[in-house]
């Protein structure tokens, strides 16, 4: 292994020293990403932010240099075994590397557009169909409960009714607004 490393030139032993080094990082990675450790290696702080402000397109980080740097590597090594000429060695190289980043942040792009929070937007909750689970009170007179469908989920959540009678189990209603406290106000869909 050493005779045959000794005999390469630097040019070459450059690429295979990236090449190499950039691929073991690129493995560890994987496992640790496939054991769940690697999530937070592109500096990914977990911290309670009020607004959201959206998934951003990061084409540079830690993972995408890796994978940049692993395929620069390996496709220059293929490029001097094809025998042409160091520039184009170093154009192809770089071509198949960016491709290689820009691939990446797009997989991990949209990957994490995939990911819900999870938190309940009672906003989301209006104009909705839902069932009386626990009898409303007339006229806003007692909190009862409802079965409806938020954000994809079924839920069981607090309503209010302005009807005139009280809405019992079973009842069919219709999500108007909400009150400030959270409380759904319902109507009964079929009078």
């Amino acid at each position: 292994m050493e005779i045959w490393f000794d005999a390469l030139s630097i040019f070459e032993k450059i690429y295979w020293i990236i090449a190499c080094v950039a691929s073991i990082i690129f493995i560890v990675l994987l496992i640790l990403t496939l054991l769940g450790g690697g999530d937070d290696l592109d500096g990914d702080i977990d911290a309670e932010i009020e607004s959201d402000t959206g998934i951003e397109f990061q084409f540079l980080s830690f993972k995408n240099l890796v994978g940049f740097f692993t395929i620069f590597g390996w496709s220059g090594i293929a490029s001097l075994d094809a025998d042409l000429p160091k520039y184009l060695v170093v154009v192809i190289s770089i071509i198949c590397g960016l491709i290689m980043m820009f691939a990446m942040a797009s997989l991990f792009y949209y990957l994490a557009r995939l990911q819900s929070s999870g938190t309940l937007k009672l906003a989301n909750a209006i104009n909705q169909v839902g069932e009386v689970y626990l009898t409303i009170g007339a006229n806003r007179s007692k909190v009862g409960k409802v079965s409806i469908t938020v954000q994809g989920t079924l839920r069981e959540l607090d309503a209010l009714t302005e009807e005139l009678i009280d809405l019992t189990q079973g009842n069919v209603v219709c999500v108007t607004k909400i009150t400030d406290n959270g409380i759904l106000i319902v109507e009964l869909l079929n009078k």
